[in-house]
């Protein structure tokens, strides 16, 4: 299928894009490698180098980012897919390859977040490493992901928002034929691909410059949860693809809640933290004077033993 794509607003387009990058042969069977792919695993790659340099900063080994990515990656896609068929309601999941043929279709971030986080907390136990610690190292790189990944939706057409005359409408039309449709022919949406990769960027370069002021462990963590959940909150509002609970967008519902929890998190924390540090030292200073008052009582009693005698 292609995907013909226009910018009115600024004078761009029509122009084509093919979903197949390119396709081969093996055994009599023709194998097609679709762009969205090849833009999804440039996203995990990049995703991958961050943390690594990251976690090298913090003394983790590569081995160790590798046996986290290996297993984060595979649950997190297993999860996406999850999510998606259990939220889609108008899925026709009839047999198990109707769950698992992601090839059609089909893959939701907030699944593959979910999934991921669970991944991570389930490895740092067992190499006994801070949770928190390894999530500040893998949640901006995460982002990063995202920021690539975003645009694995552009060349497919989709995950756009509602119908709109804003000048950076994009106009969008998915055919099998290759002849350019008339300007008529399109309808302008809501790039909300576009939006979520832009607000994502802008997330992980505020992330990188406040990433040495962390006030506890975890808290480049909390920024990511409160950064994209607030944007995913409002950008799913515009979408028209939106998997639902009922008459709720659930990505939205999730995205304002991960935005309140990330966000009480990063303002509680520093201050029962300041307050563990305070009674700490008050604890401190007041040991001394427990010892000094307990030698003085126990020369006071020296002093009288020795008077009766």
């Amino acid at each position: 299928m292609n995907t013909w794509v226009t910018f009115p607003g600024f004078g761009v387009g029509p122009f084509m894009m093919d979903r197949i990058a390119f396709s081969f042969t093996v055994f009599g069977k023709e194998i097609t490698v679709a762009w969205y792919g090849i833009i999804i695993v440039i996203g995990i790659v990049s995703a991958f180098i961050y943390a690594c340099k990251r976690a090298k900063q913090g003394g983790v080994k590569i081995d160790t980012m590798i046996d986290y990515t290996l297993f984060t990656v595979i649950i997190a896609v297993i999860c996406a897919r999850l999510y998606y068929v259990i939220f889609f309601s108008e899925g026709n999941y009839k047999t198990f390859y109707d769950v698992i043929a992601i090839w059609n279709g089909g893959l939701a971030i907030y699944g593959a977040i979910i999934g991921g986080a669970a991944t991570v907390v389930i490895i740092s136990k067992i190499k006994k490493l801070s949770f928190f610690t390894m999530a500040d190292y893998i949640a901006p790189a995460v982002m990063l992901g995202q920021i690539i990944g975003r645009w694995g939706n552009f060349v497919n057409g989709e995950a756009h928002g509602g119908v709109t005359a804003l000048p950076w409408r994009m106009g969008v039309i998915n055919t099998y034929s290759a002849e350019m449709p008339s300007e008529a022919s399109f309808v302008c949406y809501h790039p909300t691909f576009l939006y979520e990769s832009l607000w994502n960027l802008i997330g992980f370069i505020l992330i990188n410059v406040f990433y040495n002021k962390r006030r506890f462990k975890g808290e480049a963590l909390c920024w990511y949860v409160a950064w994209y959940g607030f944007g995913r909150g409002f950008i799913e509002l515009l979408r028209t693809d939106s998997l639902m609970l009922g008459s709720v967008r659930v990505s939205s519902l999730l995205g304002f809640i991960s935005f309140a929890v990330a966000l009480t998190a990063i303002i509680v924390v520093p201050i029962l933290k300041k307050k563990r540090t305070a009674a700490a030292g008050e604890t401190e200073e007041t040991a001394p004077e427990e010892r000094k008052s307990a030698d003085t009582s126990a020369d006071t009693s020296a002093n009288k033993d020795e008077s009766g005698d």
